[in-house]
């Protein structure tokens, strides 16, 4: 598939699958006339950086990840900075999920005081 195509169904710009080439974490074929082909397996592989990057690893730790991802070959040393980064996402999962949870608990409120289930609370406690 060409550039264009790949963008449009992993949901990306052509500007950031250009931007995965030159750190390496993509790779194309390409054309007679020089155009990018990609194959059908790349859309899977953008949908994973992105995630990634979500997570915040840094283009240089996904160039290390990524082809132990594909192959299952890990190194004692890669095998402990997976265990890091994963170790930093379940405290960044810890965290979001506070921090949802006590939304819910001001988002809880606020439409109990709307209803007036607060007044009532607040009368009945007083």
């Amino acid at each position: 598939m060409r550039i264009g195509e790949l963008a449009g169904q992993a949901g990306v710009s052509v500007r950031a699958l250009r931007y995965y080439e030159e750190q390496q974490l993509l790779a194309s074929s390409r054309t007679p006339s020089g155009q990018r082909v990609y194959p059908d397996s790349a859309v899977e592989r953008v949908r994973f950086i992105q995630r990634l990057y979500a997570a915040g690893l840094s283009s240089k730790a996904m160039l290390e990840i990524l082809p132990c991802v594909h192959t299952g070959d890990v190194t004692p040393q890669l095998l402990g900075r997976l265990t890091t980064e994963r170790d930093r996402i379940d405290r960044q999962i810890a965290e979001l999920t506070d921090t949802r949870d006590r939304l819910d608990g001001v988002i809880a409120s606020a439409i109990a005081y709307r209803d007036g289930k607060g007044c009532e609370a607040q009368k009945s406690a007083s």
